[in-house]
């Protein structure tokens, strides 16, 4: 089962120029660019996005489970909390729900029929990567919005690693591969489909904790600046 979107799996020696030129989709990132010109966050976020889908990662992540998991984190925990810096809440939300929503988004498409059916069709890819991205986004503004407590936004951080690394742990140690859509791809790569489940899973499980380490610093330096600043 191949993505439709992002191309068939590639070779190896074919990756380096297995760049996805959808011009919807550069048109749209240029829109943004030029809507969040002024935003330097904002402009690293619609880079990172570019990694994520237009650079040759778009075309491995339809080979590898692994380069999947690696996509998902660009979208989720370094180019959404960039956005939500880039576009801040205009006042303070409640953060209970945005936390929930994005951790059944996740977890729902990482279920194999939905996260195969979505390599399978490209609307319901764009949902899923739409989905994702969006629901990081309402988390993550959450999380950095002014005036809530620093002890409740360092914790939703915690939560919201902890909540993937449990994923990524089942994903680990899981006895079978689970994705149809990576059942065959990896063993031109030198690795067998379990064994790229695995690398997913770890992946998810300890990297990934690196972007919400840099929140949780983050937010715990913005705090004390702020606390030294109104006792002074």
């Amino acid at each position: 089962m191949n993505v439709t979107y992002c191309g068939p799996p590639p070779l190896p020696g074919g990756l380096a120029s297995s760049f996805n030129l959808d011009p919807v989709l550069l048109v749209a990132l240029l829109a943004t660019a030029v809507a969040l010109r002024h935003q330097k966050a904002g402009l690293v976020a619609v880079g990172v996005l570019a990694i994520a889908l237009v650079s040759p990662l778009c075309a491995l992540s339809s080979a590898l489970f692994s380069a999947r998991v690696v996509h998902h984190i660009l979208l989720v925990a370094v180019a959404a909390p960039l956005l939500a810096v880039a576009i801040p809440a205009r006042r303070t939300p409640g953060i209970a729900l945005p936390f929930g929503v994005s951790t059944a988004v996740l977890w729902a498409w990482h279920l194999p029929m939905a996260y195969d059916a979505a390599l399978a069709n490209v609307a319901l890819y764009w949902v899923m990567q739409l989905s994702l991205l969006g629901s990081a986004v309402l988390f993550w503004r959450a999380v950095l919005a002014e005036g809530r407590s620093p002890v409740d936004r360092l914790a939703l951080v915690v939560a919201a690693f902890a909540q993937m690394g449990l994923l990524g742990a089942l994903l680990t140690f899981a006895p079978a591969p689970l994705y149809a859509a990576h059942a065959f791809a990896p063993l031109a790569w030198g690795l067998t489909p379990l064994q790229d489940q695995a690398l997913g899973g770890v992946i998810m499980w300890v990297p990934a904790g690196i972007p919400y380490a840099v929140a949780a610093i983050w937010i715990a330096r913005r705090s004390w600046v702020q606390l030294r600043a109104a006792s002074a």
